[in-house]
């Protein structure tokens, strides 16, 4: 087998490869040879066709599929040969497949990029100093309060926070417009789900009541015909509905999982959960800290786009199946999602990924057991059952190596921790955690 390689640009290479007719044409033969104990065909004995009606008949079907499979195999010989780690699959483009010549082609693709980690000591970490207090507990409970409430119609003025059920008619230089209006629909005030201007305008009318509203589409409104358009809603209200909170009962406690009708255990349950999420939150945020320190040391490391290509599709199925995919198969998920909306967190994943392969490899990390058991324990922790869910994870390979995975990278984590520079940064529990999702979402 003959192998010339050029690098065209950056990471890019380009293999040439040359593997011997005989070695296409033996296999070829081998496979009629195999098929024509089983070959039946009209004026001859089971088991009797000659060769040259085999190859008249099935040769190039059989050819085409050894030579796909003798330039997936050559490919990796050659890569092996040549000390080469390709990142995604390679572009083939065949020269010569002619029948009893050698067989030559052409495989285009990128290689990992050989990554040398530099100094990052003495970065700057603020970690979140925030705790559960009885107030965001407080807080807590009423929303599952509002989440489980129901709502009552009422006979009095709407208030911010009602919800009214509506007619109206928009109109625009006295003209009615398309989507600008509906009858008996619902609309909490204050959810800022309809123009600027416009809920604003229902409170304190009473059921009955109608109102013209004097109101401009905002600049940006998702349908341009709209954007900046002066228009008038003409509005009646129909009924005006206020939120009963739910009691707190089993009913209550049930919804979230918690048995019996104790408050104190329902709060304490609750009270651990926002610590739980206290805790990964603040973990979140001083690790997307000291990620943005190691990518800063290695803003130049270039990274296989084939990679960064592969980490789009991925992310682009994930939020697919987010929005509930089912009946969805058939649309252009490109169109729908396109690669704009993921690529700069694609990059950055990738060249994390990199880094931190490297780092554990340096650092001869290890997933610590008592760390996976901790984690996992963590995990079950939610479920009403944990034992059997601690046993299901460690019964299951693939979730192990997952939650295996993360504990690694939560090592490389910390020792990188050593070498910063951490101060505490005081903050609520809201403020805590929405730092935290905000690391999540980098």
């Amino acid at each position: 087998m003959q192998v010339s390689i050029e690098t065209t640009s950056g990471l890019e290479r380009r293999l040439t490869v040359g593997v011997p007719a005989e070695r296409v044409d033996q296999e070829v033969d081998n496979r009629l040879q195999q098929a024509k104990k089983n070959v039946r065909l009209p004026g001859f004995r089971p088991g009797k066709v000659p060769m040259r009606v085999m190859r008249q008949r099935f040769g190039a079907g059989v050819r085409q599929e050894v030579l796909g499979e003798v330039m997936s195999q050559s490919f990796q010989d050659a890569v092996m040969q040549e000390n080469l780690r390709p990142a995604g699959q390679p572009t083939i483009e065949p020269r010569n497949l002619e029948a009893g010549k050698d067989l030559e082609y052409v495989a285009t693709f990128e290689v990992f990029p050989e990554v040398a980690l530099k100094d990052v000591s003495g970065f700057s970490v603020e970690k979140p100093a925030a705790s559960v207090s009885d107030e965001d507990v407080d807080n807590i409970i009423d929303v599952f309060r509002r989440q489980q409430g129901s709502w009552e119609v009422v006979e009095r003025a709407a208030q911010e926070g009602d919800k009214v059920n509506i007619d109206f008619t928009g109109t625009r230089d006295g003209e009615p417009f398309e989507g600008g209006s509906a009858e008996g629909t619902d609309l909490e005030l204050g959810s800022g789900r309809m123009i600027p201007g416009f809920e604003d305008g229902i409170v304190g009318l009473s059921a009955g009541e109608e109102k013209t509203l004097a109101l401009t589409f905002p600049e940006d409104y998702q349908e341009e015909s709209l954007q900046g358009a002066a228009v008038e809603f003409a509005v009646k209200v129909n009924s005006v509905s206020e939120l009963e909170l739910a009691p707190l009962d089993e009913k209550l406690f049930a919804a979230y999982g918690v048995e019996g009708d104790d408050e104190a255990t329902f709060r304490q349950e609750v009270a651990a959960n926002m610590e739980r999420e206290l805790r990964n939150a603040i973990q979140a945020r001083v690790k997307q800290q000291v990620m943005d320190a190691l990518l800063d040391a290695h803003e130049d490391l270039e990274i296989p786009q084939a990679l960064v290509a592969q980490e789009i599709d991925g992310m682009r199925r994930q939020m697919f199946q987010q929005f509930g995919g089912a009946g969805m198969e058939n649309l252009d998920l490109k169109s729908l999602l396109p690669d704009d909306m993921f690529a700069e967190r694609a990059e950055r994943r990738v060249k994390l990924g990199l880094l931190l392969a490297e780092l554990i490899s340096e650092r001869e990390l290890k997933a610590d057991p008592e760390k996976v058991r901790g984690e996992i324990e963590e995990l079950a922790s939610t479920y009403q059952e944990p034992e059997e869910v601690i046993n299901w994870y460690y019964g299951n390979q693939e979730q192990l190596q997952a939650v295996e995975s993360k504990v690694l990278e939560d090592q490389a984590v910390e020792s990188l921790l050593e070498q910063a520079s951490i101060s505490e940064s005081p903050c609520s529990y809201q403020e805590a955690i929405s730092l935290g999702q905000q690391a999540n979402n980098a």
